[in-house]
């Protein structure tokens, strides 16, 4: 993959959702080096005036979607509006219906954005979990966020990964014992995810911050 270039100017206008579980020193860079003007916020009031929202993510899926559940009528109308929503690591497995997490914790059940219909399984291989480090991609169908990514390595730290009800919502995937989603993405393209770390990635990530930025500025 060739360097990506800082950008001249701003292409975009992104807001980082803070709601106490993201890596949002790391994320907020990643963003502005991609070109994007970063806002962070928990005011769903900034969606609507941003090009894009990004929900970022470490940690339990129960303690997201009880973080931000003051936003998810906020995040859902934004996805709704036809408009870029895009989850990295939790933030991506918080988009789709449910996870067995909060089963394997004794905690019940626990109902996520269902932007992406599915559920989030846990690694039942014998490879150790969590799944840490960075992998190979593999990029399964075309779609804006990975435009000029062939077969390139991010870095993931995980221990559940996405299972979408259909299988043309896989746009590309590792593997850790088992072949898994590595980025998701709903029908009409504008609700996507990362399960891996774009931050963390070098330029493979900073390749894909830089699509969605630009994504972003298209819309």
């Amino acid at each position: 993959m060739s360097t990506v270039e800082p950008p001249a100017e701003t292409l975009a206008d992104v807001v980082l959702v803070d709601y106490g579980l993201g890596n949002l020193r790391s994320a907020t860079r990643g963003l502005e080096r991609a070109g994007a003007s970063v806002e962070i916020t928990d005011d769903p009031d900034a969606f609507a005036a941003a090009d894009g929202v990004v929900l970022p993510g470490v940690g339990a899926f129960r303690e997201g979607m009880e973080n931000a559940g003051p936003l998810r009528g906020a995040l859902t109308d934004h996805a709704e509006a036809g408009r870029p929503l895009f989850g990295i690591c939790l933030g991506m497995q918080m988009l789709l219906t449910s996870s067995e997490e909060a089963d394997h914790e004794g905690e019940g059940d626990v109902t996520g954005l269902d932007l992406i219909p599915g559920t989030n399984v846990r690694f039942d291989v014998d490879r150790k979990v969590p799944h840490m480090g960075w992998n190979e991609l593999r990029v399964r169908r075309e779609h804006p966020l990975v435009e000029g990514v062939a077969d390139e390595h991010a870095y993931f730290v995980h221990s559940y990964y996405a299972a979408p009800n259909d299988p043309d919502a896989v746009v590309a995937t590792a593997a850790h014992g088992v072949d898994f989603p590595a980025v998701i993405a709903n029908d009409a393209g504008n609700v996507f995810g990362t399960q891996f770390h774009p931050e963390k990635s070098g330029e493979t990530g900073l390749r894909i911050l830089r699509n969605f930025v630009e994504y972003c500025a298209e819309r």
